[in-house]
């Protein structure tokens, strides 16, 4: 099989040359395009799970070889979450190579966090099929980069500790409100604003709730503890 120019041009920036292409068009390939003569890519992203988070276990304990286990999971989750995942996609542009169904590309399933995760984990998954655990972990660790160094930042999550925050002050639990919602249906963009009950407040903006959310939470935590 000839990969496209697409997919070639994907390698490169991806940095790993496939010797079996047709691995790298299935992990590309979302479940809307399927048929029973082309495989789509959730196989693959169920085992490019697996092998993600044997690399990050083993990279954490060899980085912090004195950290607990209460430490080191918070921060194995910030690295193999979906955000995480679909955020290391986005630096490689994974979203322009996937392949959609019409109903995905109308709904703007290229930007769409879940697809961009799961595409990544499938790619990892086809890279471990093609050359094996070192290719894939050398791969994962040149992709994932200085996230394992600065991990402890983002361990915490912002809306449990913000939550802590007004627990230790004797304050009810944190609100969230949403303040607006813009964009079209495909994608859309929320602003929510959370407040402590003693009166301060910060807003956040982000293509879902969750994660607008999370940023009001730590920018409200910035602010509080500034």
């Amino acid at each position: 099989m000839k990969l496209s120019a697409d997919l070639k041009a994907f390698q490169t920036r991806l940095g790993y040359a496939f010797d079996r292409p047709y691995l790298l068009v299935r992990a590309v390939t979302h479940s809307s395009m399927s048929t029973p003569n082309r495989d789509d890519n959730q196989r693959l992203e169920f085992l490019g799970d697996r092998v993600l988070g044997l690399v990050m276990a083993e990279a954490l304990l060899d980085a912090d070889r004195a950290a607990a286990e209460g430490k080191l999971a918070p921060r194995f989750n910030a690295l193999v979450r979906k955000e995480t995942c679909a955020a290391v996609a986005r630096d490689i542009d994974v979203g322009a190579v996937l392949k959609l169904g019409r109903s995905e590309m109308l709904s703007g399933g290229r930007r769409k966090e879940a697809l961009l995760g799961d595409a990544m984990e499938a790619v990892i998954a086809a890279i471990y099929r093609d050359g094996g655990f070192e290719a894939a972990r050398s791969t994962i660790l040149r992709l994932w980069g200085k996230r394992v160094e600065t991990v402890e930042a983002d361990a915490r999550d912002a809306k449990t500790t913000l939550q802590e925050h007004a627990q230790s002050l004797k304050q009810n639990p944190p609100s969230y409100r949403e303040v607006s919602r813009s964009g079209p249906d495909h994608a859309p963009v929320f602003t929510i604003e959370v407040q402590l009950t003693s009166g301060e407040a910060a807003t956040a903006t982000a293509g879902n709730k969750r994660n607008a959310e999370q940023a009001a939470a730590k920018a409200l935590l910035e602010k509080v503890k500034s």
